[in-house]
């Protein structure tokens, strides 16, 4: 049984305060929206010149701020209890905020893109306009997309509309979907949740594992139309905003607006399934040493090497992470010890709780850290990954002005990567003996099946779903569940004994409503692999270009942010050298296994 938010210690949750003091220090700041609104409402009709669009920018920089300010402590809370009235009264709140700031405001790109494209590169070049240079360049290449002033109008007054088939889902998984308990082999009962779901998928009991499996989907499947319901409502906006948008699909218009050419995610599935016979070979080598006539989907996360299950304190996960994060150098050790020392992350389940982990905060906040702390391998890994993100976020605040500060989707799971690879690194350097080493490499492999492989399958899920609407067919219960096991058959190959549940995992995945994300998860990977094995080879310079790319933020397109780093993701090279790399990972896996 899962413990109440007030009986945990509170030196192990997050202290919002230096975001708000408290929710009606939030409802005093939300008070003061309406007059930044006004004050962009009061450029309509005047963005006609270098000094105007100079003044416009500052007004919507200064209410960008504020919002996203009222938005993340909004999401805070209501991470912190999804079941919390007060803290949904907050979220809904924050989303209406949003909706009408998006509707009141969407006067200015258009008004601007009418302007003569002479008239635009003039005003661009011009140096009163010098701290938004880069921004006003993105909004000119927009122009085709952009709409009119009250089409852009009506579109953003839609928003929270169009984001319901979201908090529908986010909801029925968070608050209302419930499973039957777990037995175990000795009738032992355990009860299954989303949080703790993959841990009960790496027990060493396999009749717990299946039992759990089967309750977690029944919960799923009982729900599957809505759920199918929710997706498919996601997809079409998606679908319908590119259309209007004039983009060629919702794929286009979700990469374009971060620079990415098709090719990027089209040579990433090419490429990585090329490479599924290293998949196979990981799953035969799986079904081997767990010694199984039949491998099922619930035999995929438990570790291979039984007995081996560790267990570390929260403690010692600390000092983990800070001997891995040695390499980055002292600063940067300095910094982490901060987030812990000074509460930036809520560290263990409690009942209500958002499922999953992320690291979120604000230009005029420290980052926060949300996640499931339980002590296995999988919570130390995620110690290091959210403080990745968080540090990524620290870095770009400390040196980028606010409208710079965000970093783009493509590039933010780089750093949060780095840190788990060091991690998994740091504990190999030190490790000798045979069935602790396989353990260990069994953890990285299971890095590279869930990142760049399972992540890539979800890339390929999506390019298909999302075509499939644009051309009319409907995304039905039957055919969501066709598609994805399909692609689970392909890429888990044929030692994988396909168990009917499996086809509905689609229905858990969260990042779906996101449309276009997921991808981004193994590319990222891909150039995480490259910088770390730089790091720990080369260090000196390789380190100082690593921290130069967390310091840029948004300041330039992600692909030439990640060419400052050293890795090149416009080829399929990083790739092809992480695929490289987990199959040498492999190759001692398999033959360390001879030895046992």
């Amino acid at each position: 049984m899962e413990k109440k938010r007030e009986q945990l210690n509170p030196a192990d949750l997050w202290d919002l305060s230096t975001l708000y003091a408290s929710d009606e220090v939030w409802k005093e700041d939300s008070g003061k929206l309406e007059k930044d609104i006004q004050s962009v409402e009061a450029f309509r009709g005047k963005l006609a010149g270098a000094d105007a669009i100079r003044a416009y920018f500052d007004a919507d920089t200064a209410l960008s701020r504020r919002l996203n300010n009222i938005a993340t402590y909004a999401m805070l809370r209501l991470s912190e209890n999804t079941k919390d009235t007060k803290a949904q009264e907050l979220m809904s709140a924050a989303n209406r905020f949003i909706v009408q700031a998006m509707a009141r405001t969407a006067f200015a790109r258009p008004e601007i893109l009418t302007l003569p494209e002479e008239k635009l590169r003039e005003i661009t070049d011009s140096e009163v306009l010098a701290p938004y240079r880069f921004l006003m360049q993105e909004l000119v290449e927009e122009k085709p997309h952009v709409l009119s002033d009250r089409e852009e109008a009506l579109l953003g007054s839609f928003g929270e509309v169009l984001g319901s088939p979201k908090t529908i889902a986010d909801t029925l998984m968070d608050a209302d979907l419930t499973f039957e308990d777990a037995a175990d082999s000795t009738g032992g009962k355990h009860p299954v949740t989303g949080a703790n779901f993959i841990l009960l998928e790496q027990s060493g009991d396999r009749k717990l594992r299946e039992n759990a499996f089967r309750s977690f989907y029944r919960g799923y499947r009982s729900h599957i139309n809505t759920f199918a319901a929710a997706y498919s409502g996601i997809v079409k906006a998606h679908t319908a905003e590119a259309q209007v948008r004039h983009y060629g699909s919702s794929r286009e218009m979700a990469l374009e607006q971060e620079h990415i050419p098709l090719g990027v995610y089209d040579s990433l599935i090419s490429t990585v399934r090329q490479s599924l016979p290293l998949m196979a070979r990981y799953v035969r080598l799986r079904k081997k040493l767990l010694k199984l006539p039949e491998l099922h989907y619930f035999d995929v996360y438990t570790p291979l090497v039984p007995g081996l299950e560790a267990h570390w304190s929260y403690e010692e996960a600390q000092k983990m992470v800070l001997d891995a994060v040695a390499p980055l150098g002292g600063e940067y050790q300095e910094d982490v010890r901060h987030a812990f020392r000074d509460r930036w992350i809520d560290v263990y389940p409690n009942e209500g709780k958002r499922g999953g982990a992320f690291s979120s905060g604000t230009y005029d906040s420290n980052p926060f850290i949300l996640m499931s702390y339980t002590g296995d391998y999988e919570s130390v890994t995620t110690v290091a990954h959210e403080m990745g993100h968080s540090q990524h976020t620290l870095r770009s605040n400390r040196t980028q002005p606010p409208q710079y500060a965000e970093y783009t989707l493509f590039v933010a799971e780089v750093a949060s990567t780095v840190n788990e690879n060091l991690l998994v690194e740091n504990l190999l350097s030190k490790t000798r003996d045979p069935k602790k080493r396989l353990f260990l490499l069994n953890q990285y492999m299971e890095g590279f099946k869930g990142t760049l492989f399972r992540q890539t399958m979800f890339a390929e899920f999506e390019k298909t779903a999302h075509e499939m609407a644009e051309q009319g067919q409907a995304l039905t219960p039957k055919a969501l569940n066709t598609l994805y096991g399909g692609l689970v058959r392909d890429y888990f190959g044929p030692d994988l004994v396909m168990d009917e549940e499996v086809s509905c995992e689609w229905a858990r995945i969260p990042h779906f409503y996101r449309p276009f994300y997921v991808y981004k998860y193994a590319t990222s990977y891909s150039a995480a692999i490259a910088l770390s094995e730089k790091i720990l080879n080369d260090g000196g310079s390789t380190v100082k270009d690593y921290l130069r790319f967390l310091s840029l933020g948004g300041s330039d397109v992600p692909l030439k942010e990640l060419q400052t780093a050293g890795v090149d993701l416009s080829t399929p090279l990083p790739v092809q050298q992480a695929l490289q790399k987990f199959a040498r990972i492999l190759d001692e896996a398999e033959m360390l296994s001879k030895s046992l």
